[in-house]
């Protein structure tokens, strides 16, 4: 049986126990960013192993001698402990990622030399030992200066050392690194500027061979240091799926006129975002999109949701799902953006920030209590985008809900307590719509926007709920066109046949190019 070990900060203490390593089939350990202490254990029993994650640890002693004999081991990330002695050059030649910086006393190893009897006059061995004392001290300063500089920048930048960490699947992912005349370009010395938020300013451009982009220049509290924007291009070049927004490349440079720029480069989106189509400026021309069609974009940003949760490892956790963080491409076609930038600046190298990346309006009221946020808290967020889609309104108003109500949840379910459902559809909707499918998205949403985390569905059965949703729509406009056979009278039968009352909403209310139609993310 195989399977993996995903233990990345959880506040672990105490030493790495024995027990682990003698697992069979185990094919990857993360157990960085942790309190861990003690010795590296002996790894010769687990001989499947691909990747071991070690870093952000306290771990001491030497590196034992049973890494260089695990044949399959491809990646080793032990950097930032208090490791001491060498790493064996066996070891440096022989895997495709070793990254041991932060740990002083931890150097690579060479060949022996023979020694060498040299033998020194007494008049001038004390002047030659005062020399060699003052050269030692200047290259140990060097040397922690050179390490230092290293860690600022980790080896895993250029973006040829990136490297997947998808289920099993260690092939090298590649980035590509912008220069900053082409981000210059490109966009015309950032003539046109689509868009902004707390990560940074979004500029339009067009590539030298027409392709056109997004480009993201991050503000300069976007990242700590160099290495979260390292890590924050690691994750992004290894996640792909046909609902999230393209990753394109990087640009890192430092200019003498300017401050360092840490650029994002994304694939244009050119309808915008959901929010300017359910109340931004693009409806005023009657360019309200239909029921059938949010109900599509609702089941585009699910899957690309479903994927972050259920397809990556680890888990990635969006944290500011909301309406304007869905784009639509020139097909209509929804993808979730911003999903890397928001875990990176919670979590940071170190996983401790004081800095939520959420939004008022859509952030799980658990986190209030429990400053923790999970995929059910991306639930929650995407439950109040499922009413935004029945509604047209804001999450957050204060002329939209009546008096002493700003809150979408609580307006909306004070309607659908009462089964007053057409009280919060959308009037731009008409009656383009099966009150059916209108009910089941309501009633799931109402689930999603629960209190507790642990009353809420997974996004993978909220995914479901849509896709019924879309099918009783698509058998109702087969049976107005007269093509309804008697197989869709009973499939639409059987998906309509709930009861209004049939939800407890409770009573008070006070987180490669994988092409998901070719290649399905295996379960964990």
């Amino acid at each position: 049986m195989a399977f993996d070990s995903f233990l990345s900060g959880k506040n672990l203490t105490g030493n790495i126990p024995s027990e682990i390593t003698s697992l069979p089939g185990l094919f990857e350990i993360w157990l960085d960013v942790n309190l861990l202490t003690g010795p590296i254990p002996d790894f010769s029993g687990s001989t499947d192993l691909k990747i071991i994650h070690l870093e952000n640890n306290r771990l001491t002693g030497e590196l034992p001698s049973s890494l260089t004999n695990l044949p399959n081991l491809k990646e080793l990330y032990l950097q930032n402990n208090m490791l001491s002695g060498k790493v064996p050059s066996s070891l440096v030649n022989r895997i495709r990622v070793l990254n041991y910086s932060g740990n002083i006393n931890l150097r690579q190893g060479g060949r022996s030399r023979n020694n060498t009897a040299i033998i020194i006059g007494s008049s001038v061995g004390g002047v030659v030992l005062l020399i060699t004392i003052i050269a030692c001290c200047l290259f140990i300063n060097s040397g922690k200066k050179r390490r230092s500089d290293e860690d600022e920048f980790p080896r895993i930048l250029p973006a040829q050392k990136l490297v997947s960490s998808l289920k099993h699947d260690t092939a090298s992912e590649t980035a590509h690194s912008f220069a900053f005349s082409e981000i210059e370009d490109a966009t015309r010395k950032f003539e046109k500027k689509i868009g902004s938020g707390g990560f940074g300013v979004v500029y339009y451009g067009k590539l030298k061979d027409g392709k056109e982009i997004a480009v993201k220049v991050l503000t300069n509290n976007s990242f700590q240091g160099k290495r979260e924007f390292s890590n924050e291009v690691t994750l992004l070049s290894r996640i792909h799926h046909r609902n999230l927004v393209q990753f394109l490349g990087y640009c890192h440079e430092e200019q003498r006129s300017i401050e360092a720029r840490s650029i994002l480069v994304y694939e244009f989106m050119h309808n915008g975002t959901l929010k300017e189509h359910l109340y931004g400026p693009l409806i005023r021309g009657g360019g309200s999109i239909g029921w059938v069609k949010r109900l599509e974009i609702a089941e585009d940003a699910a899957k690309g949701i479903e994927y972050l949760h259920t397809g990556c490892i680890p888990t990635i956790i969006h944290r500011d799902l909301k309406s304007s963080n869905i784009l639509l491409d020139k097909h209509m076609r929804a993808k979730v953006s911003d999903f890397g930038l928001s875990k990176i600046e919670v979590d940071g190298v170190n996983h401790v920030s004081s800095v939520v990346r959420g939004t008022v309006g859509y952030l799980d009221p658990e986190y209030y209590i429990s400053q923790q946020l999970t995929e059910k808290s991306d639930v929650y967020s995407f439950g109040v985008i499922l009413l935004e889609l029945i509604s047209g309104k804001e999450a957050i108003s204060n002329e939209s809900f009546g008096i002493n109500c700003r809150n979408i949840v609580q307006w909306a379910k004070t309607h659908i307590q009462s089964g007053d459902i057409q009280g919060i559809i959308d009037p731009l909707l008409g009656n383009d719509y099966n009150i059916q499918s209108m009910w089941k998205i309501a009633e799931k949403a109402m689930m999603c926007v629960q209190s507790h985390g642990s009353m809420r569905p997974s996004i993978s059965e909220v995914l479901k709920e849509i896709q019924d949703a879309l099918l009783i729509e698509k058998e109702a406009d087969a049976a107005r066109e007269g093509n309804f056979d008697d197989l869709s009278r009973s499939s639409l039968h059987s998906s309509t046949n709930m009861g209004m009352g049939s939800m407890d909403l409770g009573a008070t209310e006070s987180n490669v190019l994988f092409d998901d139609s070719l290649s399905q993310p295996s379960a964990r």
